[in-house]
């Protein structure tokens, strides 16, 4: 069955693949950085990072000595920043071993740090036309599809099983081509969270589960565990000019990103008011923000905030807070976006 998909799936890509500032060049860094970014992101919101990134650091050299203040700034936006450190180590090695070129090798893709099988598959078809497959979600979604495949997707057993399967069928001239155009079905056509655009499939002759009418039990994916629910206090401290921003540890969660300062829990105005008198800060007004909220992958922060005037913090010498500008901020320092609510208020 999935033999048959080869060439056809291949020539719908050819003819309906969309225009992607990282795709129709064989440059593995291009393709490293589009992939890594793709994680947990779409595709629109990718282009300007991607377009950004690539200009300030075009190559594995630049990635690899940039200083990591400007990193992160050139990443503030996608979250997960573990990611681009990672790519920044992986950097350095193939500056230090490879004379600054991804090497053409799968299995010394997969050695560098923070590339796992699916994007050492991704760099090595798509720009060495070396026959491996890359499976993410959207190929393990297609193919479970087509193979009516009821094994749980987030078991690595099963993953290795689709990927086994499509060795067997890799193109060796096109590898490249076939890879992405699995990707693409699984955005565009054979799509997550709604309904299959069959009718204009390429494969939908010899998909299974199309044909039993079993579309909607594919992929099978286990539940995932609750979140945990953390009650946050966000503070924006000003002094009219300035604001009171301060680094997270180098460890846990958003390790060495700047935040604006918080408390656990959701405190009134009057703990608000204590809590930055604690500070050696001389608060004059308080004003409550609007709630919000933010999800990460296992945490989701609940927000109350308060924007919370002082005196000059040019006077205060605090070894956890920086008082910055409204240029400052934007221009150095890296603030996650689950603090995008309230960012806008270092601007105004």
């Amino acid at each position: 069955m999935l033999n048959d998909i080869v060439k056809p799936l291949t020539e719908w890509y050819r003819q309906n693949k969309r225009s992607l500032p990282w795709r129709d060049r064989h440059n593995a860094y291009y393709t490293w950085v589009s992939e890594i970014m793709l994680q947990q992101t779409r595709v629109e919101a990718v282009k300007p990072y991607f377009r950004r990134f690539t200009e300030e650091l075009p190559d594995p050299a630049a990635l690899a000595e940039c200083p990591e203040e400007k990193l992160l700034k050139l990443w503030e936006g996608l979250g997960y920043y573990n990611r681009v450190r990672n790519m920044q180590i992986a950097a350095q090695t193939v500056v230090e071993e490879y004379d600054g070129v991804l090497p053409a090798s799968y299995d010394k893709l997969l050695s560098l740090k923070g590339i796992g099988s699916y994007t050492a598959g991704a760099i090595a078809s798509i720009a060495y036309d070396i026959p491996v497959p890359a499976v993410d979600g959207n190929v393990l979604r297609v193919i479970t599809r087509i193979i009516e495949d009821d094994g749980d997707i987030m078991k690595q057993s099963v993953k290795k099983r689709i990927e086994n399967k499509l060795q067997e069928i890799m193109p060796g001239e096109y590898p490249g081509d076939f890879n992405q155009a699995l990707m693409e079905l699984g955005a565009v056509v054979c799509v997550p969270n709604g309904e299959p655009k069959c009718d204009v499939c390429p494969v939908a002759f010899c998909c299974g589960a199309r044909a039993h009418g079993t579309i909607d039990r594919f992929p099978v994916k286990a539940q995932k565990k609750d979140r945990k629910l953390e009650d946050r206090t966000v503070l924006v401290i000003q002094d009219g000019e300035k604001t009171a921003i301060r680094r997270r540890p180098s460890r846990g969660l958003l390790a060495g990103l700047y935040e604006l300062p918080n408390l656990k829990g959701h405190l009134s105005e009057e703990e608000v008011l204590e809590s930055v008198k604690a500070m050696d800060l001389e608060p004059l007004r308080i004003e409550a923000l609007p709630e919000a909220k933010h999800i990460f992958s296992h945490i989701e922060w609940r927000m109350t905030a308060y924007r919370v005037r002082v005196s000059s913090l040019e006077e205060i010498r605090q070894n956890d807070l920086l008082f910055v500008g409204k240029r400052q901020s934007d221009d150095q320092y890296a603030i996650p976006s689950a603090f995008s609510a309230y960012t806008k208020y270092i601007r105004e």
